[in-house]
């Protein structure tokens, strides 16, 4: 340890103010930190004392860099005897020190071997102290590094390192940063980095750098997105890092900023993201379009305008055509996007179908089905071809294309066009990789969608023959129905069908399951339906029976092969069932589990049917159905539907049952156009199920095309009958023949009716499109179709008025009772039109 004179000393206090960092770098000419800026920092360090002890060697300060050195705090060391820092080292200890090197004690309790020197410093109350300092020759060594480091830091380094003043001011920069801020040191020193760069929030890095300055925590990993100010180029994306700079003795002297550049991997990360959203997003629907549009979401973060054409015959379901695709094979264009907000730049409307110029980059892409990037300065020779999507590319400023064939076990559904508008800013390698990744992805789902149509298509082409048109509306009933086939099933169904009586029969269900098994399903159905209806049943019982047939449909479903699909969709079904009588005004309705409907009085006042609700079809639990009969008023509207046509219904608000009575309500219209209504407030949306609808408008019937007899129970009533149906026919201008006929029926269903029935006796005659005679008694006792033998004298009057009828049949009335037999004529077709004509 040696002693120097005082004049060879710093002060302390000369060392802790250090060289103002304000000062340092100004007026630089070089486009480094000055080296004589370096050395000043380095001689700073240097000469900064370890400790500092009063004249009886009692450590009165302790630096930053003793704690460093020997691992104890000030708190430690402060006020005790500089010897107890000392460790005696015995010669044979093996440790050469050298003449004048101390071993110093680490807390560790290893030994640091230095070379110290002491200089006396005169204090404020005339005393003297005495500062020991590290000889220059222990750490020479470390001080050159120090300054090769710095400059490599500021000539060499990738990263941009700037130097700020204690008032956070650029005090020195390195080669680095001037690149990124495009200017010279003269023009930023000074300033401070929020007028050197245009920040999204200024403030906010200000506040991040002096809580930095104040609180010594660093703050890393920062990622800013800026741009010089003094420049009109695309900025650029660094991750930030900033430090508090401070001498040995803990003097703040200013706070160090590092920033990497990380715009190209922020970009990446950035595209990487979105075409994973893509991807995400790609496949939800079944819907080619929907699918279509979905890729399209590549703008505007992957590139500034895209379109997505696919081949014309995917639409239809059918399969696509093997590559290369010839100039024959159309593309639809089936979506398109544009980042640059309102403007047109499309150069064919989106459902265009065309082919492509065999010349271009699209055509050749869909020859070898591989992706390509071609840049569009100036004006491609090929684009004379197609005069509008030249004007388009010139219009969007589109300046590289990439075109990726959307294929799938080598065949072509379509073609991904992205481009991009920024000078410079070219598709990577990287980038069209992942464009084909997606690109990929999205033919796996243009097909699925594409065997949906093909399925969907086939369902509802089964579903549409096994859905005979409701017939016409007859006298004292007007229908109009909507079907609007779902996107995930086919089984509704419903029917309008004329029952003896003038009486018609109305009918709406739905299946559960999708596309062809239930269409197959609804198909089984409504036969059983239309079966059961030609019984003349009562609605309760129908159903009752319905459910029998639907409860055998699926045992038999149950009883599939293990591997077929089928046997794990269950058998359950909803229905309807309706029986209005014009002659009376009633309605007979019955449910199973199917959507009550809803009754449209001639003031315009909606309701809600009250009905019991029945289990649903196909269920064995043996719940009984109830029917409920309904007066209803001429001119009242009843609207039967299925339950996907209120959720897809949509008015202001959410699509409820309150829609569909707003629609009912909405004037005195036509039922078709109620219809039309319905189907334009369906939207583009497709419903989850078939979305169906039947309306019935109610009205009476003629009271002069009605003839209603009471018998007496007794023999002479047969003639008494046929009197009366003879006059009543000339009245109505019934042909002879016809009326012959009529008068035979009537005897016959009279005399048996009198003959095996119970009193009383009532015989109706109904004049509609048809010729009907009912004769009705209270007996529950069925008639028998009888075949006499030639020397029988009777049983021949059904067999009779079987003959001579089109149709007949029996029906029985839980409600009054007995029973009505009857039989139904066609008139001639003059006759037919006359009673339409009236």
């Amino acid at each position: 340890m040696t002693a120097e004179p005082v004049h060879g000393a710093r002060s302390t206090k000369g060392m802790r103010e250090g060289v103002p960092f304000h000062e340092m770098g100004r007026n630089g000419r070089s486009s480094h930190l000055p080296a004589s800026w370096l050395t000043e920092v380095v001689a700073v360090a240097r000469d900064a004392p370890l400790m500092v002890m009063d004249g009886g060697g009692v450590v009165v300060e302790w630096s930053r860099q003793a704690e460093e050195l020997l691992g104890r705090s000030a708190g430690e060391v402060v006020g005790r005897p500089a010897t107890s820092l000392v460790r005696p080292v015995p010669a044979a200890s093996g440790h050469s020190l050298g003449d004048d090197r101390v071993a110093l004690c680490h807390r560790s309790g290893r030994v640091v071997a230095v070379d110290l020197r002491m200089r006396p410093l005169l204090r404020e109350d005339g005393s003297v102290a005495w500062a020991v300092f590290q000889d220059a020759a222990d750490d020479h060594k470390t001080s050159g590094m120090g300054t090769a480091v710095l400059e490599a830091l500021f000539r060499q380094a990738p990263f941009a390192l700037y130097v700020l003043d204690p008032t956070l001011r650029i005090a020195a920069c390195n080669a680095a940063a001037q690149v990124m801020c495009q200017a010279v040191p003269e023009q930023i020193v000074g300033r401070r980095l929020s007028d050197v760069y245009d920040f999204p929030d200024p403030e906010d890095v200000q506040n991040i750098l002096r809580g930095v300055r104040e609180s010594g925590v660093s703050s890393s990993e920062h990622v800013v997105c800026f741009h010089a100010r003094n420049t009109s180029e695309v900025g650029c994306t660094a991750r930030v890092s900033a430090f508090r700079l401070e001498d040995r003795q803990g003097t703040v002297q200013g706070v160090a900023v590092l920033a990497v550049d990380v715009t190209q991997r922020e970009q990446a990360r950035a595209r990487s993201r979105i075409v994973h959203a893509v991807r995400e997003r790609v496949g939800r629907s079944l819907d080619l379009v929907t699918t279509c549009q979905d890729l399209a979401a590549l703008v505007p973060g992957f590139a500034d305008v895209a379109v997505v054409e696919v081949v014309d015959v995917l639409m239809r379901g059918q399969d696509p055509p093997p590559g290369p695709v010839g100039r024959d094979v159309p593309l639809r264009r089936a979506a398109f996007r544009y980042s640059g907000g309102e403007q047109e730049v499309q150069a064919h409307p989106i459902g265009d179908v065309r082919g492509l110029p065999y010349s271009s980059p699209y055509a050749r892409t869909l020859t070898d089905l591989k992706p390509r990037v071609v840049a569009l300065d100036g004006e491609p020779s090929w684009l004379v071809a197609d005069p509008e999507r030249a004007r388009a590319i010139q219009a969007s400023g589109a300046r590289t294309l990439l075109a990726a064939p959307l294929t799938l076990r080598g065949m072509v559904l379509g073609l991904l066009s992205l481009y991009r508008t920024k000078r410079g800013d070219c598709f990577e390698e990287d980038e069209v990789a992942l464009a084909m990744e997606v690109a990929a992805h999205t033919a796996v789902c243009l097909d699925n969608a594409r065997r949906f149509v093909r399925e969907h298509t086939t369902a509802a082409t089964i579903q549409r023959y096994l859905l005979a048109p409701c017939q016409a509306s007859r006298t004292g009933v007007q229908t109009a129905h909507l079907l609007v086939p779902g996107n995930q099933g086919a089984g509704g169904c419903f029917d309008a069908l004329s029952l003896p009586g003038a009486r018609t029969a109305l009918v709406v269900g739905e299946v559960a399951g999708q596309r062809i098994h239930a269409a197959a399903t609804m198909g089984q159905v409504r036969t059983a339906v239309q079966t059961l209806v030609a019984l003349d049943l009562e609605p309760d019982e129908l159903l009752a029976r319905l459910n029998d047939t639907a409860t055998r449909l699926a045992r038999e479903r149950a009883a599939l092969p293990a591997d077929d699909p089928l046997r794990r969709q269950p058998l359950t079904a909803t229905c309807v069932y309706a029986v209005y009588d014009p002659l009376n005004g009633t309605c007979t309705i019955a449910r199973a589990d199917h959507p009550p409907p809803v009754l449209v009085h001639p003031d315009g006042t909606t309701e809600i049917v009250d009905l019991p609700n029945g289990p649903p079809l196909g269920s064995a639990d043996g719940a009984p159905f109830a029917k409920t009969t309904v007066s209803l008023a001429e001119g009242s509207v009843l609207a039967f539907y299925t339950t996907s046509l209120v959720s897809a219904l949509s008015f202001d608000g959410p699509a409820d049952l309150d829609s569909l009575r707003r629609l009912l309500v909405r004037g005195r219209r036509p039922l078709q156009d109620i219809c039309h209504d319905a189907a334009n407030r369906l939207g583009d949306n497709a419903p989850a199920g078939d979305a169906v609808l039947l309306l019935v408008r109610t009205g009476g019937f003629p009271a002069d095309r009605v003839a209603t007899w009471d018998l007496d129970n007794r023999p002479e009533a047969v003639g008494q009958a046929r009197a009366g149906t003879r006059r009543r026919l000339a009245t109505w201008g019934v042909d002879d023949e016809t009326a012959y006929s009529t008068e035979l029926i009537v005897s016959e269903l009279v005399t048996n009716a009198i003959r095996y029935g119970a009193p009383p006796v009532q015989l109706r005659l109904i004049k509609d499109r048809t010729l009907t005679c009912e004769v009705h008694d209270s007996s529950p006792s069925a008639p028998h179709l009888r075949h006499a033998r030639t020397v029988d004298e009777g049983g021949r009057g059904l067999f009779i008025s079987a003959q001579l009828s089109e149709d007949w049949g029996v029906r029985y009335t839980s409600d009054t009772g007995g029973k009505t037999v009857w039989a139904e004529q066609v008139l001639p077709a003059t006759e037919t039109a006359s009673h339409d004509a009236d």
